[in-house]
């Protein structure tokens, strides 16, 4: 009998070598590569902390083998593959290996962009693991790659280099020293005593440094088991299966649970006792989640290893600002441990019921939660939320609904969710603090939002999916027969247009699509059953008259363009086609609508007068732009000195920003309020030329008053009461009979 089975392990720097020359590739019934950003980051981390990160199961390959199983190179590997060995488990690991060390210029799974890994060379050094990895999707991280210089000055290491090869390597770690022992010497030479010492510190780093990632390179063994290359298919297909299909799950509620033991505590108990308030949810890792939140509020962190400083009276080693180390104990005894963990079962209970409320979150189920991964860091920052001063709980409430919806339709709790959660919470907590902190994850979600293919969204339960059902239910679908908002315990996941239609028609596109579901209660799906909506809408029109149908559609985000398509007759393939896009389109704005422009909180009635306003702020900007004013040395000096200072701030935060496109006058207006467009109006210089427009100054600085004065409470959360409000209507009444001359202008869409 031929030995199938060969135990063996390999450096860290083979593996990259292998995976340089494509000597691995992947059979075709493995699903695609997954991970994102986040998992590949935390696999870095538990390689250059020397972790062990798992075995590999390969199958030595010959060309029958290759061809049988229609194996593919690993994601982003460019170039003719030198194949030898099948991956039958370790795809995601050795795939994020090649796409962190070597870099290849592809964006990563489900993103538009590449992704590029660094190492903080100082807080590496000074073991603030959790800090010391990160990664760049715009145009910065490229920028960095080039520049040696700034690598070294802000002790970047690129893990990209990794995979230039060792002499690479080994150069750019001797040129990092030498460039603080560089500097050393000129501060020594200045007689800068304080730069000297920290000069020498980061060049007394970069050594060590050094040293640890040769170790790790040279001595980091990746333990694989290699099956014989002549072992039949089918036996290597039942291995695979084997694999995939037994896995015991090591809890580290149970850990926790004995190291407690002795201390005189059942945490098993007090789990029991819990469970009932958190039943909603169906978790099985709801235990573990108490202690994460424990851990979140007291520490920031969740990870498993930082779970067991939670133990009463356990040290902690701590760095100070100053760099030196001391101990702390997070939790000094038992009754502490209880306190803080019956806290954490009432933030996650709260949490639960928020989530839940179909006016704030709409989860109306279980199964309807986007994420329940996302359950830890959400319930913390609530708490922390709650903790705030009153006057600032209600901004710190609107940063985390922006949060969790950027997160939401991002993906972001899909993968790796500790080191997510620890970023997130650390972020937020920032945020509430500082209104000009907005997480980076926030203006991804802006710049992302209108990619999301909504017609792939076919699955329940995925997050982007349950978003947007979480969605209709905080529009307040109604019933289609009752014109009623339903009870939320017992909603069907209709199909617009039935499944049988498609079926027999054999569409090739799915039917599935969220862009072709809507929730209705039990007793209406069943009435509609499975009749096309040209049959049964022109029975509720005739029932209820056309507008109040109408409305109940849009209230389902189904549009009078979309409702129109529905109606026709016959209803082909190609007018399926004509409603999910026309649907798309309307969910997309919505997303918008609510999300990035923040007016989820706002009643419906302010709601539509804030996107009102904000096509008067458009429309006067093009009529500026569009007038002979349209010369940025035209505008008032004030107002273009505030412009320019907000976008050289904004292209300081974010520099994906497209600095020539602020260089015109189009894109200067855009960072200009309400108050600045007034004042390049009304300027002296500017008055004739608007004169035709807005004959009388003083009604028009009238009109700005009131307007502005609704813009503002709508805005900044402030309580509009009803003159303020009937006075804002009268200005956005006038504005819009004043620019209506101009439909193309005032038509435009926001944004």
């Amino acid at each position: 009998m031929k030995d199938a089975q060969k135990p063996d392990h390999v450096s860290l720097t083979t593996i990259i070598d292998r995976l340089r020359d494509g000597r691995y590739v992947i059979p075709d019934f493995q699903r695609e590569f997954e991970w994102t950003p986040g998992d590949i980051l935390e696999l870095m981390r538990s390689i250059f902390q020397d972790y062990y990160i798992g075995s590999l199961l390969l199958w030595k390959g010959k060309t029958d083998n290759f061809e049988a199983l229609a194996c593919e190179p690993l994601h982003g590997f460019k170039g003719k593959t030198d194949k030898t060995h099948i991956v039958l488990d370790g795809q995601q690991r050795l795939t994020a290996m090649h796409y962190a060390f070597l870099a290849p210029n592809v964006p990563a799974p489900n993103r538009k962009n590449r992704f590029l890994f660094f190492v903080l060379v100082d807080k590496f050094m000074e073991e603030a693991y959790d800090e010391a990895f990160d990664y760049y999707w715009t145009r910065h991280g490229e920028t960095l790659l080039a520049d040696r210089t700034a690598q070294f000055d802000d002790h970047m290491f690129p893990l990209a280099v990794v995979g230039q090869g060792i002499f690479e390597l080994f150069n750019w770690l001797q040129d990092y020293e030498k460039h603080w022992r560089a500097k050393e010497g000129e501060a020594k030479n200045s007689s800068n005593e304080a730069a000297c010492q920290a000069a020498g510190r980061h060049a007394d780093n970069a050594h060590a440094f050094r040293n640890h990632l040769q170790s790790i390179m040279q001595q980091y063994q990746i333990a694989y088991i290699e099956l014989d290359q002549d072992l039949a298919i089918d036996k290597v297909c039942n291995i695979f299966t084997q694999i995939n299909s037994r896995g015991i799950r090591l809890d580290v509620f149970d850990l926790i649970n004995a190291l407690l033991k002795p201390k005189g505590l059942q945490l098993k108990h007090l789990w029991r006792k819990a469970a009932p308030k958190l039943d909603f949810v169906e978790t099985k890792r709801m235990n573990v989640y108490i202690l994460q939140v424990m851990s979140i509020l007291r520490q920031a962190y969740c990870s498993p290893k930082y779970l067991y400083y939670l133990l009463p009276g356990q040290e902690k080693k701590v760095r100070d600002p100053a760099g030196s180390l001391r101990k702390e104990v997070l939790i000094p005894d038992v009754s502490g441990f209880e306190q803080r963990w019956h806290e954490a079962v009432e933030a996650l209970r709260q949490a639960i019921e928020l989530l839940r409320h179909p006016q704030e979150f709409g989860a109306i189920s279980s199964q309807h939660l986007p994420y329940v991964s996302i359950l830890p860091v959400f319930a913390a920052l609530h708490a922390s939320a709650r903790s705030l001063p009153a006057n600032h709980r209600l901004g710190a409430g609107v940063k985390l609904r922006h949060w969790y919806w950027a997160s939401v339709f991002t993906n972001r709790y899909s993968g790796s969710v500790e080191s997510t959660s620890t970023r997130d919470f650390l972020d937020l907590k920032n945020w509430f603090q500082d209104d000009d902190a907005p997480p980076p994850l926030i203006a991804e979600f802006k710049m992302r939002f209108r990619n999301l293919d909504l017609r792939r969204e076919t699955k329940r339960g995925t997050s982007v999916y349950n978003g947007i059902y979480n969605l209709l239910i905080l529009r307040g679908a109604q019933d289609w027969m009752t014109g009623a908002a339903p009870q939320y315990g017992g909603l069907d996941d209709h199909h617009i247009v039935p499944k049988s239609w498609a079926k027999e028609r054999t569409l090739d596109t799915s039917i599935d699509t969220i862009l072709n579901r809507t929730p209705l209660t039990a007793e209406t799906n069943r009435k509609i059953n499975d009749r096309l909506p040209n049959e049964y809408l022109p029975e509720l029109i005739a029932a209820n008259g056309e507008t109040t149908v109408r409305s109940t559609l849009e209230s389902h985000f189904i549009s009078q363009a979309a409702l129109e398509i529905l109606l026709r007759n016959p209803f082909t393939p190609s007018d399926y086609e004509d409603f999910l896009n026309v649907r798309r389109r309307t969910l997309q704005e919505a997303i918008e609508d609510l999300l990035v422009k923040e007016r989820l909180d706002l009643p419906p009635q302010l709601r539509e007068l804030d996107a009102r306003i904000e096509k008067i702020e458009l429309a006067l900007r093009k009529l500026i732009c569009a007038s002979p004013a349209g010369d940025a040395d035209k505008i008032p000096p004030h107002v273009i000195q505030k412009v320019e200072g907000r976008i050289q701030a904004a292209l300081k935060k974010n520099p994906a920003l497209d600095a020539n496109h602020y260089a015109a006058l189009e894109g200067k207006l855009e960072y200009a309020d309400l108050r600045e467009l007034q004042d390049t109006i009304t300027s002296k210089a500017l008055t004739p030329i608007f004169r035709s427009r807005f004959p009388h100054k003083e009604t028009l600085v009238k009109r700005f008053d009131q307007l502005s004065e609704l813009r503002n409470g709508i805005r900044h959360s402030r309580t509009v009461d009803d003159v303020t409000r009937k006075e804002g209507e009268a200005a956005v009444l006038w504005f819009e009979q004043a620019l209506a001359a101009c439909p193309r202008i005032t038509n435009a869409a926001p944004g």
